[in-house]
Parts: C-alpha cells; sequence; structure tokens
C-alpha cells in the first residue's frame, strides 16, 4: 500500500467511525469523506478531486455551491430568515407568482423537504376527492406505481413496495393501491373497478427504481385516462424535474399536463431543503386556514433561493444542456461497454442515466465494487438497488469534463469486463 493510500485511508477512516459511534445506521454511504464542491466536482478530505455523478440525487442540478444561489441566500439571511406562515412575508409573495408564473400553474404550496411535498400532494388528493369529486367519507384511494420511491416517512412506507422501506413500520396508512409501472392496461382495469379512486401518484422516470424509462405510450395513455375517470394525475417531479432529464419537467418528454405537480430538490439548487406542489385553483383551494401547513414552509430563505435556482436553470440553458449532453453521454458508453456479456442496458434520458449489469454475472461483478473502483479512478456514483449503477452528473458540467468521465466509467468497466472474460 502507498504512503497516500495509506493517508487517505487513516483520514476517512476517523470522520467514518466518528459517525458511525454517534449517527443512526439508516445509510450505508460510499466510503468517501467530502469537504468542499464547486460546480461539477467535489473534493475530500485529504483534497483529492473526483467528479460528481450522483448531483446528490439531483438536487445539486446547478452545480455545487453555484455563486448567485450562493449570494441569494446570504443576501436574504442576512435579512429575514423565518417568520413562519403567523404574518405575511415579502419573499413568499414574491415567490408564489414567480413559480406559477414559472410553470403555469394557479397556485403552489411551498414546502422544505421533498417527501413533505409528497405528503402534502396525498392530502390534496383526498382533500379533492371528497370535496370536489364527492366521494363516501374515508372512502378515497390513491393510486401507486410499483417500485416508487417517494421518501421514507409512514405515507411513502405505505406506498413502497420495497421490503426494506415497509418492514416492520405497520401497521400502514389505508386507502393506497399498487399498480404495476408501465402498464396502463392494469390501471385502465383499476380505474374501471372504483370509482373512489381520486388520484394516480406516479414520478415519469422512475429514479430509484433504476432510471426505469417508460413506453412513449404511457404517461400520454395515463393522462387519458385519468380524465376520462375524473382522477387527478399528480406526477412526482423532485427528481427528474427542473432540466435533469432534458426538460423542465420529465412529463414535457411526451406532451402531458399533470394536475399537481411534485417538486424539490434542484428547486433550490442544493442550498437549502425547499419543496413546492403546483396545482389549480379547484384542487388547491381545498385547502383552508388550519388545515395544512409548516412552520418553515415558504420561509423568507428558502423562496429568495428558490427563485434564485429555477432562473439559474433558464438564464444558463441547463435543459438545452442537459439534453444534449445526454445524447453525448449514453452514446459514449453504448460505444464504449455496450458490447460487454454483463452490460445489460443503458438507459436514460438527458442526464439522468443508468446502466443495468446482468444479474446472472452479479457473483463475478456487483455494483458497489464498480462504485469502489470508479471512486478511486476520480468519479462519485451510486449504485441502486444490487445490479444498477446510476450517472447524474450537475447539469453545469463542462463537455470535456463529460467525456473524461466517460473515458474513466468505460476504463474502469473494461477492468471488470476481463475479470468476466478471464473466468
Amino acid at each position: 500500500m502507498s504512503r497516500s493510500l495509506a493517508l487517505v485511508i487513516y483520514f476517512f477512516d476517523i470522520y467514518i467511525k466518528l459517525e458511525d459511534a454517534h449517527g443512526a445506521h439508516n445509510y450505508h454511504p460510499l466510503p468517501v469523506v467530502l469537504a468542499r464542491g464547486e460546480g461539477c466536482h467535489v473534493w475530500d478530505v485529504t483534497g483529492k478531486r473526483y467528479l460528481d455523478f450522483l448531483s446528490a440525487y439531483s438536487a445539486v442540478n446547478q452545480g455545487h455551491c453555484h455563486p448567485r444561489i450562493v449570494a441569494a441566500l446570504i443576501q436574504q439571511a442576512q435579512k429575514l430568515a423565518l417568520t413562519s406562515r403567523a404574518f405575511h412575508n415579502e419573499t413568499l409573495a414574491l415567490f408564489t407568482k414567480f413559480i406559477t408564473d414559472f410553470f403555469g400553474y394557479d397556485r403552489v404550496l411551498p414546502m422544505n423537504s421533498g417527501v413533505e411535498a409528497g405528503e402534502t400532494a396525498c392530502k390534496l388528493i383526498r382533500r379533492w376527492g371528497y370535496e370536489v369529486k364527492k366521494i363516501p367519507k374515508d372512502k378515497a384511494v390513491i393510486v401507486f406505481a410499483e417500485d416508487n420511491f417517494w421518501g421514507r416517512t409512514l405515507a411513502a412506507c405505505s406506498a413502497s413496495t420495497d421490503p426494506d422501506c415497509f418492514n416492520n413500520y405497520g401497521p400502514f396508512i389505508p386507502g393506497f393501491e399498487i399498480v404495476p409501472y408501465n402498464d396502463v392496461d392494469s390501471l385502465k382495469k383499476l380505474l374501471e373497478s372504483n370509482p373512489n379512486i381520486a388520484g394516480f401518484y406516479v414520478e415519469p422516470i422512475q429514479g430509484e427504481a433504476g432510471v426505469n424509462v417508460p413506453d412513449d405510450t404511457y404517461l400520454p395513455a395515463v393522462r387519458e385516462l385519468c380524465t376520462k375517470h375524473n382522477v387527478l394525475l399528480c406526477c412526482d417531479e423532485i427528481q427528474t424535474g427542473l432540466a435533469r432529464t432534458g426538460r423542465l419537467l420529465c412529463c414535457d418528454h411526451w406532451g402531458v399536463r399533470p394536475d399537481l405537480v411534485v417538486l424539490g430538490k434542484a428547486l433550490s439548487g442544493g442550498m437549502y431543503p425547499v419543496s413546492a406542489v403546483l396545482s389549480n385553483d379547484e384542487i388547491m383551494l381545498t385547502i383552508k386556514p388550519g388545515q395544512h401547513g409548516s412552520t418553515y414552509g415558504g420561509n423568507p430563505i428558502a423562496c429568495r433561493v428558490a427563485m434564485e435556482a429555477l432562473s439559474v436553470i433558464k438564464d444558463e440553458g441547463l435543459v438545452e444542456r442537459a439534453d444534449r449532453l445526454g445524447e453525448v453521454f449514453r452514446g459514449k458508453l453504448e460505444e464504449g461497454i455496450g458490447h460487454m456479456s454483463w452490460v445489460k442496458q443503458i438507459r436514460g434520458k438527458g442526464l439522468l442515466n443508468a446502466v443495468v449489469c446482468d444479474d446472472t454475472f452479479r457473483d463475478k461483478v456487483k455494483a458497489w465494487d464498480v462504485c469502489l473502483a470508479l471512486r478511486d479512478a476520480g468519479l462519485l456514483a451510486k449504485q441502486t438497488h444490487d445490479n444498477i449503477i446510476r450517472f447524474a452528473p450537475p447539469l453545469v458540467i463542462p463537455e470535456d469534463a463529460l467525456r473524461q468521465a466517460c473515458e474513466i466509467i468505460i476504463e474502469v468497466f473494461k477492468s471488470f469486463d476481463a475479470k468476466v472474460v478471464g473466468a
């Protein structure tokens, strides 16, 4: 072992053991300890630089520590940080106008974390179901797609089909139904059989499930079914939205307009917890004062940061950039690793992509080990499930850095391919 490698392990070990001793064990991070970030790069505690190909699960679409967003946060923090919703604040007023104009919806309900926005959407769907659709009391149903992921609160666990998410957390919230993702017929049968369905909650592309991209006919058919059966379509754009897939909202790929849009993550450029639900008057105004809220939701810092984060997306052309660079990325990987026997699929849209490893080679190639090798080569990515590696860099990544990343990925995959071929 080289002296430099030993030093890295020593410093990593200090921080990892400290966290392990005092923190909850609810994550299994890649063993790297980060200390700084800028643009598409992060640095560990020893000063080693990495290309970030996770982007905090697509929260830093605008790049780490974007100077405009940092400045907006500092300026607002020095002026007014929090009022609660007991009083009006000028920044919230400006934000509500800004974001509803930006996306073309009547109203917004701001929250903090992504899962709070998901919970808010569920409450709005149920409320609309009772007050507008006139579903009998306590009979409203919300339908979710199998393999969904939108957080880890009790409601999110109740909607989950992942045992790691729901085991030993019961009893669960009633009134949730599951249908297979990318399966129009299953949704059609359920909607036809139950008049008490209030909404269908779906990710346009499933992120945590492994960047599952649906058929091009799926979301348009879902929109048509929901309209026909007077069911609200709620699109969870927390990970897929805000330019990540090469469209402002991922559902724009298919020309679909949801009744509710759930936003988070890059709504603040990774600078502050900000989330929101967008909808029209008929849905949003079913909630009256005292029936839903949050002390921090819509606070001045959050509103100022979110407006700047959205402005950066527009001003820097990140939608078009993600679309173009995504084509470059998938093309390079198809050329470099697509022929490998254990590489089952390269999929994605924009700069939300994944490489699916064939399960039959799991004894020879583990996604975790590939991520460790990528780390050693200077690129940080994370597996989702046991056989899928997600690649999602900040959208500001220069093209030469993206091409460098492709070469790193290809070389690492070649080293594993040699083991598979030689086995």
